[in-house]
């Protein structure tokens, strides 16, 4: 058993220790947001915040997580996660929306590092995250205005 916070809370997982997280989330959490793609961290859909940092999850063993802080999609919030939710609405970046809970958590950890970032620092933050329907130049739209939301207050 191996005891983190997830989304805000304690919780004990009780998976066996070379688990990976993203089965721990899916099948013993019920947190379905975080998605299964490749398996191999290579295609980012399970990406989530692992200390405020974006890391697939596929790729963390719960032995290794002892005390972590893990935020998936369904326990982010706050202003930022406000700001990138409306801006992903308002500039019609989800397609299947496979990938989509993955590009809002690498959004939110670089709107937490970078108030301002250019396109190639969020280029940098998106790279690891495969978006089959191409939605890259509206992702990088609804990240400025979500930024420039964030800077208003």
């Amino acid at each position: 058993m191996v005891s983190v916070r997830l989304n805000g809370k304690t919780v004990d997982l009780k998976s066996a220790a070379d688990t990976p997280l993203l089965w721990a989330l899916r099948c013993e959490q019920r947190l379905t947001g975080t998605k299964f793609g490749c398996g191999i961290g290579v295609c980012g859909a399970c990406t989530v915040l692992l200390d405020n940092r974006a890391t697939p999850a596929c790729q963390l063993l719960l032995k290794d997580l002892r005390g972590a802080r893990i935020t998936t999609i369904e326990g982010l919030q706050g202003p930022v996660a406000q700001a990138l939710r409306a801006a992903w609405i308002e500039f019609d970046v989800v397609q299947c929306g496979y990938c989509q809970s993955a590009q809002l958590i690498a959004a939110a950890a670089l709107l937490a590092r970078c108030a301002v970032p250019t396109d190639l620092q969020i280029d940098m933050a998106m790279r690891d995250i495969a978006c089959r329907c191409g939605t890259f130049p509206r992702i990088r739209k609804a990240i400025h205005k979500a930024a420039a939301v964030c800077r208003r207050g």
